[in-house]
């Protein structure tokens, strides 16, 4: 089976899917493109960040909006940052201009003020269902029916380690994503309803079911991979009795724009979050460069919104992306804006992926059934700060009842196959909620350190080259010496460890 490379739109950490859906949206029998959104400036103009300093009120930054003919969108005073619409291209020029305003930037490369139709699908698309739940059978013994199937959780030793500590359903894990199916039985059981929201309505807490609820099943996955209950029916997660929250990020395209994704943050800062696991990365721009005086703002706004939470004791963990990328290196950045026309950019140390790059988030590469990284997932030294399974198609798992080298985890109405960053994130997340539940007392990055103490050194391939089928097709040079950190940082996540 070939390689296959991501020539015009990624799925960065938004996972690749199984043969029979979707892999790359541009590889053959890729899903074809959304629908393209109607014109923004009919609904209110293209959309801005606008921040003032920090600790100072809002009214600047609401007055020199108000003042060069925008609207005042979702205020977060929390974090000093108001959201706006204006149907002018030069808003954020003139705002960044008055009296204490500490920036502003436009949200989504202006292209929603020129009708700009939307070239690509967004990141989350729907995943397959390849076991229907009444297929899934129900466990007459201690196990999970398809519990066979998942080689990842032997992988890191969760199976083991539920025998010891399965998690406290007093510790609670913000699930950053497409959403979660609340009434799948596998995940019923661990849902906070009170503490999950929907924020893809222009970045607004929205608590009713109806906005947090999953319209494509990674989310699902996801919360699968961190939670599903050990009750007999399907699969088990890494932390089967910990709560999970829904704070559904993405909108009805699939896309998370940074409205959304601040909005998460802090409401998972505001909510008693725990740990938040993100498998995605903030559209429009693959990478946010602070040479631009746009993005430099809006990278400003999602920092301080990942601060806030991280002053508020949340854990974060994000998944690096899906590009075959050393980030620790310039990379050509060829699939932004997502949003419009792509452009062809040198992205350099000026750039992150947010939310993965982000100070205060901890990256997360992928590996596969055989410890080898998975063929697309980016990595690089200082970058990637672990390690977890996300799967690997090109490789078959003999001992496994269906062979399959992805990762089986819950989808809407039933179970299905995923791979990417997206599933080794989730992983990370259910370990850090292994060591919350041994440890109550411990809380913030310290849950990170513990779990890094814990995980399994990995070295780097034979040769210092990865080069899984071969050919040469990938050569990313492992720069982390004995301990892998290239592509590993600390290691491979160890569930049994941490809870021994």
């Amino acid at each position: 089976m070939s390689v296959l490379r991501p020539t015009s739109r990624r799925l960065l950490a938004a996972a690749t899917l199984t043969a029979v859906s979707i892999v790359s949206t541009t590889t053959a029998g890729a899903a074809q493109p959304s629908t393209p959104a109607t014109s923004a400036l009919a609904a209110g103009g293209a959309h801005f960040a606008v921040l003032v300093p920090p600790g100072a009120p809002l009214t600047a930054a609401e007055t020199a909006i108000t003042a060069n003919g925008g609207t005042i969108g979702q205020r977060w005073p929390q974090i000093g940052v108001v959201f706006a619409r204006s149907p002018q291209a030069d808003f954020a020029i003139k705002v960044r201009q008055a009296p204490g305003v500490a920036g502003a930037g436009a949200t989504r490369a202006l292209n929603d003020l020129a009708d700009a139709k939307r070239t690509t699908g967004g990141q989350f698309q729907r995943v397959p269902t390849q076991i229907p739940l009444n297929r899934a059978g129900r466990s007459t013994s201690a196990g999970e029916p398809l519990a066979a199937n998942q080689w990842n959780m032997k992988l890191i030793h969760a199976d083991q380690a539920n025998e010891v500590n399965p998690g406290s359903h007093s510790v609670l894990v913000g699930v950053l994503d497409s959403g979660i199916q609340a009434t799948h039985p596998d995940l019923a059981p661990n849902i906070d309803r009170a503490a999950s929201a929907g924020c893809a309505n222009e970045g607004v807490p929205d608590t009713s079911e109806a906005a947090w609820t999953d319209d494509f099943g990674h989310g699902t996955h996801v919360a699968g991979i961190v939670a599903a209950a050990k009750n007999g029916i399907g699969v088990a997660g890494v932390a089967p009795n910990v709560r999970v929250a829904s704070i559904k990020v993405g909108d009805a395209d699939g896309f998370i724009y940074p409205e959304f994704a601040v909005c998460g943050y802090v409401w998972a800062a505001d909510h008693g979050v725990d740990i938040a696991t993100a498998s995605f990365a903030v559209d429009p721009w693959l990478r946010w460069c602070a040479t631009d005086p746009d993005q430099k703002a809006v990278s400003a706004v999602m920092q301080r919104a990942i601060s806030y939470a991280n002053g508020k004791s949340v854990v974060a963990v994000a998944s690096l992306g899906n590009d075959n990328w050393d980030l620790a290196h310039n990379v050509v950045d060829s699939f932004s804006p997502t949003n419009g026309p792509a452009q062809v950019r040198v992205t350099d140390s000026n750039c992150k992926i947010f939310p993965a790059e982000a100070t205060g988030v901890n990256g997360v590469s992928s590996v596969g059934a055989f410890k080898d990284r998975y063929y697309n997932s980016n990595y690089g030294t200082g970058k990637a700060d672990i390690t977890a399974p996300g799967g690997d198609r090109l490789f078959q798992i003999p001992q496994t009842p269906d062979a399959d080298g992805r990762v089986l985890s819950t989808v809407l109405d039933g179970y299905g196959y995923m791979q990417g960053t997206s599933m080794s994130t989730p992983h990370v997340a259910g370990v850090l909620a292994l060591v919350k539940s041994k440890h109550p007392e411990v809380s913030g990055q310290q849950l990170f350190t513990a779990a890094v103490r814990a995980a399994e050194m990995l070295p780097c391939p034979p040769g210092g080259i990865d080069d899984p089928d071969g050919k040469g097709t990938y050569k990313a040079v492992c720069e982390g010496g004995a301990t892998g950190s290239g592509f590993y940082g600390a290691g491979l996540v160890n569930a049994l460890n941490v809870v021994s």
